[in-house]
């Protein structure tokens, strides 16, 4: 259970620097428009931080944790970590230059994508396990 309340302290501290940094990122460039850093904050908050205080109630009500769940969890922090760089990248890319190559633009897509397929993957393999046990 240590590990999970371990997980959401730190995914709160990545969400907060993540807040700064838009905050900060697109103050200093005189950006004003909408940018994908925006949702970096939200995404490392819910998926993160609040994610893993539910599976730390969870896990102290149904004990679902066993063998294969480290193995899930790292596909799931995979996921979360792919997506969010992913956000950064975009994000700073229409901060800085608000027109990539389309190839470039198509290749963090793609890889947000997968991210969010991991991410995806992760979750419901974490719920089914909980089911198990229950």
């Amino acid at each position: 259970m240590k590990r999970y309340i371990n997980m959401a302290l730190l995914y709160a501290i990545l969400a907060m620097a993540g807040g700064v940094f838009y905050r900060e990122f697109t103050k200093y460039n005189g950006f004003t428009a909408k940018t994908t850093l925006s949702v970096l904050h939200t995404h490392y908050f819910l998926l993160g931080m609040v994610f893993f205080l539910l599976l730390l109630l969870l896990e102290k009500n149904f004990s679902f944790t066993n063998a294969k769940t480290g193995r899930i969890l790292a596909v799931y922090h995979a996921g979360l970590n792919l997506t969010a760089v992913m956000f950064a990248v975009r994000g700073i890319s229409q901060v800085l230059a608000p027109t990539l190559p389309s190839g470039m633009s198509a290749a963090v897509s793609g890889i947000a994508g997968i991210g969010h397929i991991l991410l995806g993957v992760g979750m419901v393999l974490l719920l089914v396990q909980i089911r198990r046990s229950v």
